[in-house]
């Protein structure tokens, strides 16, 4: 039987995801509209046969959703490849579209086994550690910039590499308005930032995935971490070597980008 044009192109972009290559662009109808981009993504992420850790939410800050016309941020499978200690080395390539700084939860088991809502009254329950991270964003497409939140969803959200700090118990903090910060002291960039430019609150960008997760019936019957967006934008990356980012009251992440 004749492959389909999405499944071609998906295996294509499977096997760029899994072997650090770069492929043509993918063409805009699966792309464009964020339903069609959320499908392809979700058949890419059924032909990855290694394990999810996680789930990230992309497009979190409401300017760049109401410059975009999108009316929500979306979100994306993590697989254990993608996520390593803070101060681990990451490989960029010219479709790297820069580093992140983000606010990310460990969730218990047992969210999967809660079959009503994820409300602001009982997401604590669900929350087992948070922590700060950074993450490295970018396609595995001949392809820069940002027209649509499809074109982050369908190629695997992104994603390129999650380095975690030291994880924390969770407490109720003050989570919705902590300063933020990323460096590179080789060439003096420094961008500073909040997280209330997460969703207005990282809780709330929590809150989205959980009861998407509910919605799209995912079930990975283990603890998962999600990693809430960037608190800092998209910051280029304009040097290679130490990029360090710190969240008050979280503690610090660091990448190495080669």
């Amino acid at each position: 039987m004749k492959k389909s044009q999405q499944e071609k192109l998906s295996d294509q972009l499977v096997k760029a995801f899994l072997k650090n290559k770069i492929i043509a662009p993918l063409p805009k109808k699966f792309t464009k509209k964020l339903s069609n981009a959320e499908n392809f993504r979700r058949l890419c992420e059924s032909k990855v046969n290694e394990p999810v850790i996680g789930f990230k939410a992309g497009g979190t800050g409401i300017p760049v959703m109401k410059k975009l016309k999108e009316k929500e941020p979306f979100y994306a499978s993590i697989f254990k490849r993608n996520f390593i200690k803070s101060g681990k080395k990451v490989k960029i390539n010219r479709s790297t579209l820069g580093i992140e700084l983000e606010v990310c939860y460990l969730i218990k088991k047992k969210f999967f086994n809660y079959y009503g809502k994820i409300t602001k009254q009982n997401i604590a329950k669900f929350i087992s550690h948070m922590a700060p991270c950074i993450e490295v964003v970018g396609y595995r497409q001949r392809k820069k910039g940002i027209k649509s939140f499809g074109d982050l969803s369908s190629d695997f959200g992104a994603n390129v590499k999650f380095l975690i700090g030291k994880k924390k118990k969770f407490k109720k903090i003050n989570i919705g308005n902590l300063k933020t910060n990323i460096r590179n002291r080789k060439i003096n960039q420094s961008v500073s930032g909040n997280t209330n430019t997460v969703y207005i609150n990282p809780l709330n960008s929590l809150k989205f995935v959980l009861n998407k997760l509910k919605k799209d019936k995912v079930n990975l019957n283990k603890d998962f971490y999600v990693f809430t967006g960037s608190t800092v934008g998209v910051v280029p990356i304009l040097s290679k070597g130490l990029y360090v980012g710190k969240i008050d009251k979280l503690g610090s992440a660091k990448a190495i980008i080669t």
